[in-house]
């Protein structure tokens, strides 16, 4: 068993041709889509996105952080999967325009598996249940003693995940006919799974996971295995604060389209009132006129 932790760097083949499979994809798809700045407009940030969703997924799988993952520190397994899922996911979405996409979703077969799996629920569906599925103790602990298997299981993390954000942030929103609720009640009700996993982790009195070896400086300090699993939980609950903040911003939008629609409501009623004046003021002045004409024929009857 260590005595500290283990700051060894983890070059792992697939990850680097993973990463570098992405920035091919990236590059060759936003060459052959890209006609110019007015049709297809990129955005400085939209590339500042990328470099930075790639380097976070760098940081996550290929730095001394994995190692004391995979060896010593269940909290810092729980730092990659919060990290892939909270940070690189979102970024990889903000870097891809409507217009680069859009031609591989209008393939008819690809458009109608795009819009099942991004369909919320079922996004929804395949994200907790790839997340609680590895974290079954059995299928984590073959992970861990397997490297490529655990970074399989990292990878399938950050996917899910993209599905899991798109129905919210995505590209393409117009594709997404959900109103505002709808979206929320997806934000608050997507993340409870795996909210009930981290307090489990949290408030439980039995270790789960006894699969890392925690090292002895820090074990004499009182860093046990329980209060190792426990601050996992804790960091594990990092996604739900996620998941209200992106719940503020719709609830605006929200409100903002409420009143919108109200003084549309409004104009329309307004409108409406005049136009019930002018017209009941156009039948008094008819009814006037008739009542002069008739008083008109009445006095030239008299008079003859």
């Amino acid at each position: 068993m260590q005595s500290g932790l283990v700051f060894s760097w983890h070059w792992s083949p697939y990850t680097l041709l993973a990463l570098f499979i992405l920035c091919l994809l990236y590059g060759g798809v936003l060459r052959l889509t890209y006609k110019d700045p007015v049709r297809t407009p990129f955005k400085k940030r939209q590339l500042l996105s990328f470099l930075g969703a790639i380097a976070s997924i760098a940081i996550v799988l290929l730095t001394p952080l994995d190692n004391i993952a995979r060896t010593q520190l269940f909290v810092a397994h729980m730092v990659q999967a919060v990290a892939i899922t909270t940070i690189s996911s979102p970024l990889l979405l903000g870097a891809i325009p409507d217009w680069m996409i859009q031609p591989i979703v209008d393939l008819p077969v690809v458009r109608q598996i795009f819009q099942f799996v991004t369909f919320p629920i079922v996004a929804s569906i395949i994200f907790n249940a790839t997340f609680l599925i590895w974290h079954d103790p059995g299928l984590y602990s073959y992970a861990l003693q397997q490297g490529t298997l655990y970074h399989v299981e990292l990878w399938s993390f950050f996917l899910a995940s993209l599905l899991n954000w798109w129905p919210l942030i995505g590209p393409l929103g117009r594709m997404r006919h959900f109103s505002y609720p709808v979206l929320m009640l997806y934000a608050f009700f997507d993340g409870q799974p795996v909210d009930i996993f981290a307090f489990l982790l949290v408030f439980t009195e039995v270790v789960i996971y006894h699969v890392n070896h925690i090292p002895t400086s820090w074990l004499n300090y009182g860093y046990s295995p329980l209060a190792d699993q426990t601050i996992a939980g804790a960091f594990l609950l990092v996604p739900g604060i996620v998941d209200l903040i992106v719940m503020s911003p719709l609830f605006f939008r929200w409100l903002a389209q409420i009143e919108e629609h109200q003084k549309v409501v409004d104009q329309r009623l307004q409108e409406r009132r005049e136009a019930q004046a002018a017209l009941e003021e156009d039948e008094d002045d008819g009814e006037d006129d008739e009542e002069m004409a008739n008083n008109i024929q009445a006095v030239h009857e008299f008079e003859m």
